[in-house]
């Protein structure tokens, strides 16, 4: 199997209905509260890629019984304790949800467990999250990155804890310690998605959560001796059907339907930031299903695009898509300007890095620094020329917004590590061809 994807054309103009596999954050998140429950749970549309896989094996090597079938997938877990060998290794890949979320699951860990992952993962700073814990009583091999050893304790203290990155792996690793702690944990978190949240309240966990200010929520979460079974359908990822809207947006004379799409109020930057770019984007057949928001997303072609001051308020909701968002502003007329992105440097690769290597190789006129970018739009935009995407890290994201670059701006392109898709989005190219035909 080729290792790398040739593109030598633009997409043609298109009219279809399609639909994406299951939320990642919610999939993982499902995985991991599913294996605290000794009561079967089951999912629906769980999304197999690889840092779900890498979750499901973890929780099975913790003693949570894991059974896939045609529809569905089922988990028994152990309760809020878990039966781990001695000098467990476990393996998140390249999961940084996984790898941060699980270490707040280990915080009652009897015996020391080791956690590493792939050469991207152990790059990452895994002290946003090691510092929190120790205040809990868990104990740490001392390093800031993976390979890490870490020991819990048998009697977690709740804490409090101010987290002020907006990161939501930081504050889901915390609540779930916080479920194993004796006492009453308080959190003050900047803004980020608040999947755990929702999922904690249709538990019946105990979870007070107050909005007092557009910047910051205030958490206090009580611990618990037992949690109920979580049965799920998961929605559609709003972080893969963004590369789908920008191709239409990019593209002639297109449109598009995509089903069953979670819109949490905490993940649709993209839209919000698209729509004041021009963008044609809307929401059709809104509903709630347990808390989430949940709608059907129609796209169409966008002749009109305008480069946009992008407001902050809008980053920790649009963290994932702003490589395709930085795709708009290429092809937008006027100067866009993204700042306060310096968390995007702390993904799987240095994202805001590659964004502007990738814009420069097309030709993109764009001034990058350590935390903001300014791309400087062309509405004519067309390439003729050859574009080689190589050493990116295998960061899935890169890929995509490689591929959807090629689609839209034409020219020649060869993008290497054709499999780092797994990791997020296994059937992406396999939708691509639906759309193409």
């Amino acid at each position: 199997m080729k290792k790398f994807l040739e593109i030598d054309k633009r997409l043609d103009s298109f009219k279809k209905v399609i639909t994406v596999e299951g939320d990642k954050s919610l999939s993982i998140r499902w995985v991991l509260i599913s294996s605290l429950s000794k009561k079967k749970s089951v999912a629906y549309n769980i999304l197999k890629s690889e840092d779900v896989m890498s979750a499901v094996d973890c929780i099975k090597a913790l003693g949570s019984k894991v059974r896939f079938l045609k529809n569905r997938c089922e988990v028994i877990g152990n309760g809020m304790s878990f039966n781990s060998k001695k000098k467990l290794i476990l393996n998140a890949g390249n999961s940084g949800t996984l790898g941060r979320l699980i270490l707040g699951l280990l915080v009652n860990s009897k015996n020391k467990i080791k956690l590493v992952g792939d050469k991207s993962l152990s790059k990452r700073d895994f002290s946003r999250v090691t510092q929190p814990l120790k205040k809990f009583g868990a104990k740490f091999n001392g390093r800031k990155v993976l390979p890490l050893e870490m020991k819990g304790t048998e009697t977690p203290k709740a804490i409090t804890y101010f987290e002020k990155k907006g990161s939501a792996q930081c504050k889901t690793s915390v609540m779930l310690a916080a479920l194993k702690a004796e006492g009453l944990t308080t959190i003050k978190a900047k803004k980020s998605r608040d999947h755990s949240e929702l999922m904690f309240k249709h538990l019946n966990i105990p979870i007070k959560v107050k909005k007092k200010n557009k910047v910051f929520d205030y958490i206090k979460i009580k611990g618990v001796k037992k949690i109920n079974s979580l049965n799920y359908n998961i929605p559609g990822d709003i972080s893969s059907c963004a590369f789908f809207i920008v191709l239409t947006l990019l593209s002639k004379n297109s449109q598009l339907l995509i089903k069953n799409i979670n819109i949490n109020p905490t993940r649709i930057g993209i839209i919000k930031i698209l729509k004041k770019m021009g963008g044609l984007v809307k929401f059709i057949n809104k509903r709630s299903y347990k808390g989430e928001k949940i709608s059907d997303i129609f796209v169409k072609s966008s002749k009109n695009l305008k480069g946009i001051n992008c407001p902050v308020k809008y980053n920790s909701s649009a963290i994932d898509e702003f490589l395709v968002i930085f795709l708009v502003a290429a092809k937008s007329k006027g100067i866009s300007f993204f700042k306060d992105l310096s968390e995007l440097n702390q993904k799987e690769s240095p994202r805001l890095v590659w964004s502007s290597k990738i814009l420069t190789l097309m030709g993109v006129k764009n001034i990058t620094t350590k935390n903001s970018i300014k791309i400087f739009g062309n509405p004519n935009l067309f390439l003729k020329k050859k574009i080689y995407i190589k050493n990116f890290s295998k960061d899935h994201r890169v890929f995509m917004m490689s591929v959807i670059a090629a689609l839209t701006f034409g020219g020649k392109w060869k993008i290497n590590d054709l499999d780092s898709i797994k990791t997020s989005f296994p059937k992406f190219l396999d939708i691509l061809k639906k759309i193409k035909h």
